[in-house]
């Protein structure tokens, strides 16, 4: 079993937690806009749009979605440590960042989540 992540969250993370939780929807709008243009790029796709999937369920516990949208708001606002234009360590903070929100709540990433993301995955690459 995974052990609980117990750093603290940075100054970025917490500022996109708070941009997270303000504007849901227009997260939700970025997420997709932004996923779509690097879809190809993201070596962790299946478990980001997996962590979207739960985070944006009715049934999600207020705790989990507030932790898995700050990670997501990382990956989405353009306020990286590093940017992801950079070919193979771009994403490298964004998936840092994702790994231990994951972490924290991978008890709540349910296999209905996983093959959403899976079905948007292979509807993506066809």
């Amino acid at each position: 079993m995974n052990e609980p992540f117990t750093k603290p969250f940075t100054k970025a993370e917490m500022e996109a937690m708070r941009r997270a939780t303000r504007d849901e929807e227009g997260l939700k709008r970025r997420f997709w806009d932004k996923f779509k243009r690097g879809a190809g790029k993201i070596p962790f796709a299946e478990d980001l749009v997996a962590a979207f999937f739960c985070a944006t369920d009715p049934s999600t516990p207020s705790r989990v979605k507030l932790i898995l949208l700050g990670a997501i708001a990382y990956f989405v606002f353009p306020t990286d440590a590093i940017t992801d234009l950079l070919p193979l360590i771009g994403f490298a903070d964004d998936a840092a960042v994702l790994a231990a929100a994951i972490t924290q709540v991978a008890g709540s990433i349910t296999e209905e989540h996983k093959e959403k993301a899976r079905k948007v995955l292979a509807e993506t690459s066809a």
